[in-house]
């Protein structure tokens, strides 16, 4: 089944068939008509790999996030997809397991797919590879990628303000003693969260004493409850690189017989969607994936759609607010004195 076959039966040239499958504007309405009556009569689906190649247009875009099995990723690829169908364009999912190497592959792959646009939304570029990618002319995005990279579209994100959030609450119901559960030192974005938590404790004059590196996983977290256990001063309130690590935090404190938020406090960071139906539901800072995905769709389109490649560079920001719910309270010892009384 081709343009030709389906020309005869609509009894239109294949030019005409070409411009109504293709939406052209130009095309007699009656005629496009007879030419889908036709199409969907014959049930015929246009060779997309032909029509790049005339078109020099693939309508891909390409998506790398870092783990497609951890919960904070499932929205973005989602969102993502839903505006690429209907802005009319297919995407190239690929998850990288946080591997250099994987991820520079991955992006040679959609390269050679002549993908019109890259986001890499993986939150740890490596610096060799965006020195690599930058000299080629595919539309990237990135996550954090740091300064000098003319013609890179950057989205920066606010860590600070919901970590600031974060504290101030913690602070406000008389916790002194907060820990902080780092993130993987190998990733940009876990030492931000980190340094805007030193930040955050230093604005209200407290010392951030307690700071247990974590691996962003569940199992992490238990340790890092493990660990914490152990400290001279223990902490009433713990606050996390990411929700996977809070939740490992709860799981790990269950068994210890800690009860949360009563014998401690615990916040989260990303708000994916099981921090709420955790028992109690998690507090957490809000990065949320749903705009991260828009800012990084919309960014892609805007650069694809651009006459030239702009020498500037081009940023947008998302900023991280906190989310209230039951896994902070006031802290220990005041919970003591009140039951005393």
């Amino acid at each position: 089944m081709d343009l030709r076959e389906i020309a005869r039966r609509a009894k239109v040239s294949t030019a005409t068939v070409s411009r109504a499958i293709n939406h052209v504007s130009t095309v007699n309405p009656q005629l496009a008509k007879r030419v889908w009556k036709v199409v969907d009569e014959l049930g015929y689906f246009p060779n997309t790999q032909a029509r790049a190649l005339v078109s020099g247009r693939s309508r891909i875009l390409g998506l790398i996030v870092s783990e497609i099995t951890n919960p904070f990723f499932p929205e973005i690829v989602q969102t993502f997809e839903h505006l690429a169908v209907e802005n009319n364009y297919e995407i190239l999912l690929t998850s990288t397991v946080n591997d250099p190497k994987r991820m520079e592959q991955s992006v040679r792959r959609m390269i050679e797919r002549r993908v019109e646009g890259v986001a890499i939304l993986t939150f740890g570029m490596e610096e060799s590879l965006l020195e690599h990618l930058r000299f080629r002319k595919v539309p990237l995005v990135f996550v954090d990628v740091g300064p000098g990279a003319p013609g890179i579209v950057n989205i920066r994100i606010n860590y600070l303000n919901g970590i600031r959030q974060a504290v101030q609450h913690l602070a406000a119901l008389r916790h002194t003693r907060i820990a902080f559960v780092a993130g993987p030192p190998r990733l940009k974005s876990a030492l931000a969260r980190t340094e805007a938590f030193k930040a955050s404790m230093a604005e209200i004059g407290l010392l951030p004493e307690v700071i247990v590196t974590g691996d962003h996983t569940m199992e992490g977290g238990m340790r890092a409850l493990v660990e914490l256990l152990g400290a001279r001063d223990q902490p009433t309130a713990v606050v996390c690189s990411n929700d996977m690590t809070a939740i490992g935090v709860m799981r790990e404190a269950y068994d210890h017989g800690i009860t949360i938020p009563t014998d401690l406090s615990i916040v989260g960071f990303d708000d994916i969607r099981l921090a709420q139906f955790m028992t109690p539901p998690l507090t957490t800072v809000q990065m949320s994936q749903k705009e991260l995905a828009q800012i990084a769709f919309r960014a892609l389109l805007d650069e694809v759609g651009r006459e030239s490649r702009s020498t500037q560079k081009s940023e947008y920001e998302l900023i991280t607010s906190l989310i209230l719910r039951r896994s902070t309270a006031m802290a220990r010892l005041l919970n003591d004195a009140h039951r005393e009384q």
